[in-house]
């Protein structure tokens, strides 16, 4: 297992007792582990200990109002080149398919593009792939990273750890078409109340009572992270 890609994985999920409870753990951990050098090591250190130093609930509302109420930031990888479109959910199906290929399940309500997600699939898979698939979104978490360092979020560090541990420098052109894309603002509520009005997005033919529109697919997520059989993202590396 790459540890480094599990680690990532924790720091971008949603925020619960256990994540932060075992910051410490994850420090001394991320400290053994050779994938990633002293500079990629101390961005995702700091991210810990600014986790560890939260609240809990203020942590939980951090996180919403970054990665739950702006497009701009979330952090569902097709989002950001498909949108709403029909290709999103044909993307999705493939990206289900290679998870199940290889013997990856996840939770009925989890979605497949949700980043922390597919970090935790890379972080099972051999270097080769790993190079690959880190390459192929590379221009979308890049973008998050820099508009994230924009905003001055220390969330940014997670994202320039990633580059680090990529070999693969991000396609500029992708990324600057990106970059361009309008920011949304989280605290706009009446368009917060657009999104949540428009029609469903459904990625399957079984996809059924969870067929749902963006920020309640979220929702979803957000209330199977609380579940005691929630998804398998847990602090354990």
């Amino acid at each position: 297992m790459n540890r480094v890609l599990k680690i990532v994985s924790l720091l971008l999920s949603y925020p619960d007792e256990e994540l932060l409870s075992a910051c410490g753990e994850l420090k001394t951990a991320l400290q053994a582990e050779k994938a990633i050098g002293p500079e990629g090591k101390q961005l995702l250190a700091r991210l810990l200990d600014d986790l560890a130093g939260h609240e809990l609930y203020d942590a939980q509302e951090r996180y919403v109002h970054l990665f739950d109420r702006t497009r701009s930031l979330s952090l569902h990888l097709f989002e950001h080149v498909h949108g709403e479109s029909r290709d999103r959910g044909q993307a999705m199906v493939d990206l289900m398919a290679m998870y199940e290929d290889n013997g990856f399940l996840i939770d009925a309500k989890e979605l497949p593009d949700y980043l922390p997600l597919f970090l935790e699939y890379l972080s099972t898979r051999p270097q080769a792939e790993i190079d690959e698939l880190l390459a192929q979104t590379g221009h979308i978490t890049a973008a998050l990273g820099e508009r994230l360092k924009k905003c001055r979020s220390i969330y940014a560090n997670a994202f320039a750890a990633l580059g680090l541990l990529s070999r693969n420098k991000p396609d500029s052109k992708l990324l600057d078409e990106l970059l361009k894309g309008t920011e949304d603002d989280p605290d706009d509520l009446a368009a917060l109340d657009r999104i949540w009005e428009e029609e469903a997005v459904t990625f399957g033919g079984n996809a059924g009572e969870n067929s749902c529109g963006p920020d309640r697919l979220r929702t979803q997520i957000r209330a199977a992270s609380r579940r005691p059989d929630g998804p398998a993202i847990t602090p354990s590396v």
